[in-house]
């Protein structure tokens, strides 16, 4: 009897339980649905407002500006656009050769400083950290070149080799894919008073950052032969001159040419150049600046005229043979055509010419670098 009770009870009871297990089945399924409808809702109200307002697109076009200024700038074009991306790019060319012409009128008071008197100082924020370096003789610092034939050399091989006390990164190059040989500089080189590299010819205006025989800060757009008028004697090409008679040209964050880590020159009043090198692309230390940022720190030193120097991948400070600040590469210092080089006695140094005798107009930058370089 117990056991006929028990089975005719059993199908019931089944019954009852796949109903429960059928209703809860059902009910975190309409949960999920819920959820999944919240997050898509989600997902559209902040893809509208990163698409279709002022404050989204601010943060999308800042997104972009920093992916133009990296290695991965085709993918700027998944937040803006090809032809936006294209429009923008030659936007920024434009607006830093306009910026190159404006009028410096070289308010600057050179002073007599110990010859050996350099300082670095650390900068430390939320955002980025980086350095200042302070050369308070500017007759110091002198355009150093690679010594390989075929291949960049790096900042700090440069200042082992030489004997030099500080250096930065220098100028543009020719970087296929941003894996070329270092060897081939963009616009022009000068070092000691000679012109060594000139890519589009001595009557070519090219935007520049440099130096005269007196120590006087020179930057903007000119040609060769206007740079060897003025006495300038050490130079590389790059862009933009961004603070021109202690007045800063750069409008606003928006103008700032992205977040990346940077390299820039600068001069203050008394003729002291100060280096600003700003790490970046490293997230929880540095994620780097824009050239509003650099321009913010400089105004507040009291520089009255800055330009940007090459950045990103190839920032890099070195004094005392070691590299002071934290380089963005995870293959280690940039192999470099060029660069900045604070010396002791910098009347005793001759960089002499590597490109002379070279056929640079059909030299091919994506071949490896020569197995003697360092």
């Amino acid at each position: 009897m117990d056991t006929q009770t028990e089975s005719s009870f059993e199908p019931n009871y089944r019954s009852k339980k796949f109903k429960k297990q059928g209703s809860a089945f059902k009910r975190w399924r309409r949960r999920l649905s819920i959820a999944f409808a919240g997050v898509l809702v989600v997902m559209l109200g902040g893809a509208g407002w990163f698409y279709l307002t002022p404050s989204g697109s601010d943060i999308r076009y800042m997104m972009a500006d920093t992916l133009i200024t990296s290695q991965h700038r085709y993918l700027a074009k998944y937040l803006i656009g090809q032809k936006e991306l294209d429009n923008r790019v030659a936007d920024y060319m434009k607006r830093f050769d306009e910026m190159g012409e404006v009028k410096d009128e070289h308010n600057v008071s050179l002073a007599s400083h110990p010859a050996s008197d350099v300082q670095v100082e650390q900068i430390s924020t939320k955002k980025y950290k980086g350095y200042i370096m302070y050369v308070h003789d500017p007759k110091m610092i002198r355009v150093v070149t690679t010594n390989v034939v075929g291949s960049g050399e790096t900042v700090l091989s440069m200042v082992k080799r030489t004997g030099a006390i500080a250096g930065v990164n220098g100028g543009a190059f020719d970087d296929p894919n941003w894996d070329g040989n270092g060897f081939r500089p963009a616009g022009i080189v000068m070092s000691g008073g000679k012109v060594l590299y000139k890519g589009d010819g001595m009557q070519a205006a090219v935007n520049v950052v440099g130096i005269d025989k007196n120590g006087l800060m020179v930057a903007g757009r000119y040609k060769p032969s206007q740079l060897l008028d003025m006495g300038v004697t050490d130079a590389v090409t790059f862009q933009p001159k961004f603070i021109v008679n202690g007045k800063g040209l750069i409008k606003s964050e928006a103008d700032g040419w992205g977040i990346a880590p940077r390299t820039v020159m600068a001069q203050q009043k008394d003729g002291t150049i100060m280096f600003v090198v700003i790490d970046g692309r490293q997230p929880g230390y540095s994620v780097g600046a824009t050239l509003y940022d650099i321009q913010k720190i400089l105004l507040a030193k009291g520089a009255v005229t800055a330009a940007n120097l090459d950045g990103g991948s190839s920032t890099v400070l070195v004094k005392d043979d070691a590299v002071v600040n934290k380089p963005s590469s995870q293959y280690g210092m940039r192999y470099l055509p060029s660069a900045f080089l604070v010396f002791d006695h910098p009347e005793e140094f001759d960089s002499g010419n590597i490109w002379d005798g070279i056929d640079m107009q059909h030299f091919d930058s994506s071949q490896p670098r020569t197995s003697t370089s360092s």
